[in-house]
């Protein structure tokens, strides 16, 4: 029996975002937090200082395509979990949440990611980002 490749479609991308968004969620789980808690700690986290709040939950829409009341709870779950700060910097809790989180998804990573040429790589990303930027056009 020959496998052939499958073409990128929409459900090739699904099972690749689920099946790694799992793994995050196996890691994350560890912590009690929860993957859009992950992705708005992540924001502010890799940002210089503060931000404005309203420019978090803008950013936590955009990223997770969920509506800004949600994202406004998100914030706030952090908050109450005293990794953020009410004016929406970073706690040392939620920096060292953050840096575990990561040390521990890295080494995963690397091997999900692991002999797959770079130029492969390359193509993906070029692939998957023009995609993003179309499907985020088509929410407009």
């Amino acid at each position: 029996m020959t496998t052939t490749t499958p073409l990128l479609d929409p459900r090739v991308i699904a099972l690749a975002h689920y099946a790694g968004r799992a793994v995050l969620e196996s890691v994350l789980a560890r912590h009690g937090v929860t993957f859009q808690q992950s992705v708005t700690l992540r924001l502010v986290a890799t940002a210089d200082g503060p931000v404005e709040r309203d420019r978090l939950v803008d950013g936590v829409v955009g990223a997770l395509k969920i509506d800004t009341a949600e994202a406004h709870s998100v914030v706030d779950e952090l908050i109450a979990k005293e990794l953020l700060t009410p004016q929406v910097g970073i706690t040392d809790a939620g920096r060292d949440l953050f840096g575990t989180t990561s040390a521990e998804t890295a080494p995963i990573s690397a091997r999900i990611y692991a002999d797959i040429p770079k130029e492969d790589l390359a193509v993906a990303g070029r692939v998957l980002t023009l995609i993003t930027e179309r499907a985020n056009a088509e929410l407009k």
